[in-house]
């Protein structure tokens, strides 16, 4: 692939199922916090190598809230995709969902966006291939994605 071919968001997209573990949870029995921003991370940056077949850091997790408690033994469905693409970085968004294995209760536990930088062998910033939103709903993402990075831009008094 070459670094000026445009990929879409389904291109990179990615999905995992995890179940939540005893030694994964606090004594009343839900989510461990620090576990599930490790799989955010660890599936944003997947999504994001995808993209660009290049090496990633994270650069930036924006807050992160959580709307619903995940409990033990219920899975845990992450799904990334990349939202935006600028010059040498990636915003990855990434919802994480709850399913009770038995029941089939289903909700979600929280939203993420993480800012990610390709790097080279040296560790260096390079390019990344430019996204192209097919979908009404990537271009949604990819513009509300727009926002957001004009908004971190400012907030670190940089030019938007």
């Amino acid at each position: 692939m070459g670094q000026t071919e445009g990929r879409s968001p389904s291109q990179s997209a990615i999905e995992t199922t995890y179940v939540l573990m005893p030694n994964q949870t606090n004594h009343y029995g839900t989510a461990f916090g620090g576990v599930i921003m490790s799989w955010i991370d660890m599936v944003a940056g997947m999504c994001a190598q995808r993209h660009c077949g290049r090496q990633v850091v994270t650069a930036a997790i924006d807050s992160l809230a959580f709307r619903e408690p995940i409990r033990i033994g219920e899975h845990v469905i992450l799904r990334a995709q990349v939202n935006y693409a600028g010059t040498t970085s990636m915003e990855v968004g990434v919802q994480v969902m709850y399913e009770h294995p038995v029941t089939g209760r289903k909700g979600l536990a929280t939203t993420a966006y993480l800012t990610f930088v390709a790097v080279d062998e040296n560790q260096q910033p390079t390019p990344v291939p430019p996204l192209v939103p097919q979908t009404d709903e990537e271009k949604r993402r990819y513009n509300e994605a727009i926002a957001r990075v004009a908004a971190r831009k400012r907030m670190r008094g940089r030019p938007a």
